[in-house]
């Protein structure tokens, strides 16, 4: 005993006067700053990590805060969407830390990628311009929800945590500058092979023009969408038939790893066995609640095949559940369920239905024999039907920025500056309906119907891009709060096939199903989120948003 500690006092006392900065050496069992920003490889490994502030899954549940569809338990999303919470709310926390986490993780990149060795030094900015791009796209968001955000460029000491938060105008000036600087970086050509959902010039471009047209600076959203439509490398997906080409995409048929998708430009991939995910079972889960239930606002928003609302048209008919589909848009039953698709929902609520894998009726009551709706419709959008049986085995992609969008948004900011034409909706909107087979937007017959046209591009919009996330923000950015307020509708309870199922089902004058009551938006306050009350009790110099 004595012996080994006098060996070890002497060993200690020689590593002592042996180097003076011996505390101060790098430990061995972690990565850190000093010994790891080396090499190309090192630099592709903190990119590939920082890919993963992307939002998965969560961009489509951001839906349910929207008016688009409903996750009928209490959730987060149930509550926010419903204008009863308070800035005590967990997810209001997450969401600010978790991206303020990713940040942090692109300035620590930024801060030291120049040290690596890389072959092809023109590689190494490439990778930067990636990290910039993820980090605009977090600041969107939380300029997005939060207005006045504090504006982060550098990995903060303990001593600077605690500043207050910067206008918003600033955080978005700086977004928009961060991604047209790093689009004049990356290249233009889509990624594939090792490549494959990497970010890219146009997505850069079409990331600055869905900002610039969130924050209203239309001339900036036309030029940046304009560009991306002048690569002439992106185009809508399609399988050759326009019955199912829309809804193909949002399956395994349209996953960028097949070579065949041109037109998502930025999304989520996720791998067999390494990152899946459990949409497809959510939003037809066979045995409980389906957790993403579309309302009657959304089913109502799709036109007839002639061009007109429901409320204008001869073709619409609602004298059964099945005429609700007929004559209209391609785009209603191919994300919206209709009766005789297939499904993965199993049981439905038709007691002669004999065929689990067909689709005939909705199904009210929970026996866990089947999948049950509280508004009386499903969706088949973002549905692989072969994982509908399986808990998160789902390795769809998640689609973050399509074509689609930047289409949508060229439209739009044209209409906004004053100078849309007939012209330019053909190369824009209308391809969008020419890939499902609906009529074409004209605007003379938009006239000579007494139609609006911006509330038919906004539709438009709507009906594209319905849960993918897009729709709550757009209904801030068109101050049209009001729509969060109103009761959450369904079919009209008549036209449920099982009638014992929804006998004490609650129901407006007119008959329709209403799946929720007591929401309720207050202007200002609810078109921003509130600061979290955990980083106002750290930090009370950020102040909090207006009426919270």
């Amino acid at each position: 005993m004595k012996k080994f500690i006098y060996t070890s006092v002497i060993v200690a006392l020689s590593l002592t006067s042996c180097s003076e900065d011996y505390l101060d050496r790098v430990p061995l069992d972690a990565i850190v700053d000093e010994t790891f920003w080396e090499n190309e490889d090192q630099l592709i490994l903190a990119v590939n990590a920082i890919y993963g502030n992307i939002k998965a899954k969560n961009t489509v549940d951001f839906e349910n805060i929207g008016d688009n569809t409903l996750w009928p338990s209490t959730t987060a999303y149930l509550q926010i969407g419903s204008g009863n919470f308070n800035h005590d709310l967990a997810t209001l926390n997450n969401e600010w830390r978790n991206m303020y986490a990713g940040i942090r993780q692109c300035n620590n990149f930024l801060e030291n990628y120049e040290q690596a060795f890389v072959a092809v030094p023109e590689r190494r900015e490439i990778l930067a311009a990636e990290v910039r791009v993820i980090r605009a796209y977090l600041y969107s968001y939380l300029s997005e929800l939060f207005g006045d955000v504090p504006l982060v460029t550098t990995v903060l000491d303990i001593d600077e945590l605690y500043g207050g938060r910067d206008p918003k105008e600033q955080v978005v000036e700086f977004v928009l500058t961060e991604l047209q600087e790093a689009a004049d970086i990356l290249p233009a050509e889509i990624p594939s092979g090792n490549d494959l959902g990497r970010i890219r010039k146009g997505a850069a471009l079409g990331l600055k023009a869905r900002v610039a047209l969130y924050n209203g600076f239309y001339d900036v959203a036309e030029v940046a969408s304009q560009e991306v439509m002048n690569l002439g490398l992106y185009e809508l997906y399609s399988n050759g038939d326009p019955s199912t080409s829309y809804n193909d995409l949002f399956t395994y048929s349209g996953r960028q790893a097949r070579g065949n998708n041109r037109e998502t430009m930025i999304a989520r991939l996720h791998l067999e066995e390494i990152n899946r995910h459990n949409l497809s079972r959510e939003i037809q889960v066979p045995d409980q609640n389906a957790r993403f239930n579309p309302t009657k606002s959304l089913v109502d928003s799709y036109l007839c095949i002639d061009g007109l609302p429901i409320d204008r048209s001869p073709l619409y008919s609602e004298e059964s559940y099945e005429a609700i589909f007929e004559n209209r848009d391609p785009r209603m039953s191919q994300t919206i369920l209709a009766p005789g698709s297939p499904w993965g929902g199993r049981f439905d609520g038709n007691p002669d239905n004999d065929d689990p894998s067909v689709y005939t009726a909705p199904k009210f009551r929970s026996d866990r024999r089947g999948s049950v709706t509280v508004t009386g419709y499903y969706f088949t959008k973002y549905v692989e039907p072969s994982t509908v049986h399986q808990v998160t085995q789902d390795v769809n992609d998640i689609h973050v920025l399509r074509y689609a969008e930047v289409l949508l948004t060229y439209a739009e900011a044209k209409l906004e500056l004053g100078s849309l034409t007939q012209s330019d909706l053909d190369i824009s909107i209308n391809l969008l309906r020419e890939r499902v087979g609906m009529r074409p937007m004209v605007i003379s017959e938009l006239q000579a119907n007494q139609l609006d046209l911006r509330e038919e591009i906004r539709r438009e919009r709507r009906v594209e891009l319905a849960l993918e996330g897009q729709r709550y923000f757009d209904i801030k950015r068109w101050r049209q709060g009001d729509l969060l307020a109103e009761d959450t509708k369904g079919v009209r309870r008549d036209l449920v096939l099982a009638q014992d199922e929804v006998a004490n089902v609650q129901v407006d004058s007119d008959g329709y199903v209403v799946a929720l009551t007591n929401r309720r938006f207050e202007d200002p306050k609810n078109y921003l989120w509130p600061v979290p009350l955990v980083q106002l009790e750290r930090n009370p110099v950020l102040g909090q948003n207006p009426g919270w």
